[in-house]
C-alpha cells in the first residue's frame, strides 16, 4: 500500500480521517457510478471516476491539504471523503462532503468529519475563511452546512464552474 506522506491523521469520537490511499479507490469508483453522485460531479464512467480520485491524491501534493478518507475507528472501510478543497478555478477554499453509501446518512458521520475539517482549517491551516459550494437540489448538503453554522451568501465570488451552486460560509469555531 502506498501512502501520501506528511499528511495528517484527524481523530474525532467515532472516526479516523486520514488521507486517501489506492484500496479506497474502489468504493470511490463505485459512489461515481450511482446517481447518488449527481451533486458531486457525477455520474462518472469507471475511468472517469478512477482519474478524479487520482486528482484527490494530487490535490494533497500539490496543495498540501486535501479530501480526508472517513473511516469508523478500527474499520478502515472507507465511508466517504469530507475536508479541504481548493482546485484551480476555485473562488476560496472549501469544506466539502461525500458518504459513499446511503445506509450511512442520518448517523452524524458527515457532521462530525466536517466539523473536525472546518476546526482544522482555521487552526492548523490557518484559514481565515471556508466555504462549503453546495448544488441548489442539494437538500442534504444545505442542511448539513446550516447544522454547522454556514451561512448562505449569495455575495460570494462564484467558482469557474457551469454548474449553479449556493455558497456557504462557515463561522470560525469558538475557542
Amino acid at each position: 500500500m502506498t501512502t501520501l506522506t506528511g499528511t495528517p491523521i484527524l481523530r474525532t469520537e467515532r472516526l479516523t480521517l486520514r488521507a486517501p490511499i489506492e484500496a479506497d479507490a474502489d468504493a470511490f469508483v463505485a459512489y461515481f457510478a450511482t446517481q447518488r453522485s449527481e451533486f458531486t460531479g457525477g455520474p462518472k464512467t469507471r475511468r472517469d471516476a478512477w482519474n478524479f480520485f487520482g486528482t484527490e491524491l494530487g490535490h494533497w501534493v500539490m496543495r498540501g491539504f486535501g479530501m480526508f478518507t472517513v473511516t469508523r475507528h478500527g474499520d478502515d472501510t472507507p465511508l466517504g471523503i469530507v475536508g479541504h478543497w481548493y482546485p484551480l478555478g476555485w473562488a476560496e477554499r472549501e469544506i466539502g462532503w461525500v458518504l459513499f453509501d446511503p445506509k450511512d446518512e442520518g448517523q452524524g458521520i458527515a457532521a462530525e468529519a466536517a466539523k473536525a475539517c472546518i476546526a482544522h482549517a482555521f487552526g492548523p491551516l490557518g484559514w481565515d475563511t471556508a466555504v462549503s459550494y453546495i448544488a441548489p437540489g442539494n437538500v442534504a448538503s444545505i442542511r448539513l452546512a446550516e447544522r454547522l453554522g454556514a451561512q448562505r451568501d449569495d455575495d460570494a465570488p462564484k467558482p469557474e464552474t457551469t454548474n449553479p451552486c449556493l455558497i456557504y460560509r462557515h463561522p470560525r469555531p469558538a475557542a
